[in-house]
């Protein structure tokens, strides 16, 4: 089917929306790796969608977004689940590996995401998608082969965390036409803060490690504060991408967040990127910027057909 103008403007947007999601989440992982080491993985994960459904109350109320549309409020609480797995799954990387590190292993997901977008989303592939995303999997490579020897099996938290993301990323996709972003958010929010409330409440009366609850510093308090600020503006930003553009052509835009994750992870935690780190990094880059230039040129042919 030919694309019109709109829809390309649709899709330049989206692609910045989410270029956008993606250089501040790596601030939530911060705030993450920080309270990390005094709290456990299930705690940080509740707080950070405590924060988030704190922060969306007010849009709910002034937008009055009660209603929720027919057949969708079991999509909107699964959807909030599988984002609290992949946040649960990174946070628990984050404790074990370098912020650029787990981010790397992470972006195996756009893959997943490509490919379970074809078969759940009936999407279309063209082959420079295709060949933009491998390259960009490559760059992924050289940064992660020898971080998978130097951690070993805290390599495979940021696996499930990928898989987790891609299917959130199908769901936001499937709702973004008949759900409002905001409302979207929220009920999201409610369902993961809801289920990691039962994990949290049951960690602390069993003494399940890295599932209890521990008072917070006002230090602590403050980085809380700070994830759930950038968790919010962070995952609103990839709901209305994905509301623009196709999940498969978004996918390789998601890999500008290891630009921000390797400018903070050096910045706070002294973390040097290693050459491999550079040249993948510069790879990922390339694809992505590649894949749009070739979607915009495309666009202007067929609509000058």
């Amino acid at each position: 089917m030919e694309i019109t103008k709109a829809q390309q403007s649709n899709h330049a947007l989206g692609a910045l929306q989410l270029c956008a999601g993606m250089l501040i989440i790596p601030f939530l992982d911060v705030f993450a790796k920080l309270l990390g080491v005094t709290h456990g993985p299930f705690e940080i994960t509740f707080w950070r969608f405590f924060m988030q459904t704190v922060l969306m109350l007010p849009f709910v109320v002034m937008l009055r977004l009660w209603s929720v549309p027919a057949g969708t409020i079991v999509l909107q609480a699964v959807r909030g689940l599988l984002l609290a797995s992949a946040t649960v799954f990174f946070f628990a990387a984050l404790q074990h590996l370098p912020m650029a590190e787990a981010i790397a292993i992470f972006f195996v997901q756009p893959m997943i995401l490509t490919l379970l977008s074809v078969v759940l989303l009936g999407e279309k592939l063209r082959a420079r998608r295709i060949s933009a995303i491998l390259v960009g999997l490559a760059g992924t490579i050289i940064i992660v082969q020898p971080s998978v020897l130097i951690f070993g099996w805290a390599a495979v938290l940021p696996l499930g965390s990928a898989l987790s993301m891609a299917l959130y990323m199908v769901l936001t996709r499937r709702l973004s036409n008949d759900v409002n972003p905001y409302q979207m958010q929220f009920l999201g929010s409610v369902a993961a803060m809801a289920a990691l409330g039962v994990i949290v409440l049951a960690g602390s009366l069993l003494s399940i490690p890295g599932a209890a609850m521990a008072a917070l510093t006002w230090q602590e308090t403050g980085w809380v504060i700070g994830m759930g600020i950038a968790a919010t503006l962070g995952h609103a930003f990839i709901v209305l991408a994905a509301g623009k553009a196709p999940a498969n052509l978004l996918a390789p835009f998601q890999y500008v967040e290891i630009i921000g994750a390797t400018i903070l992870g050096y910045l706070v935690f002294g973390d040097i990127p290693a050459n491999s780190t550079v040249l993948g990094v510069g790879i990922i880059i390339a694809s992505g910027l590649y894949l749009f230039h070739r979607e915009r040129v495309a666009t202007r042919r067929q609509a000058a057909s």
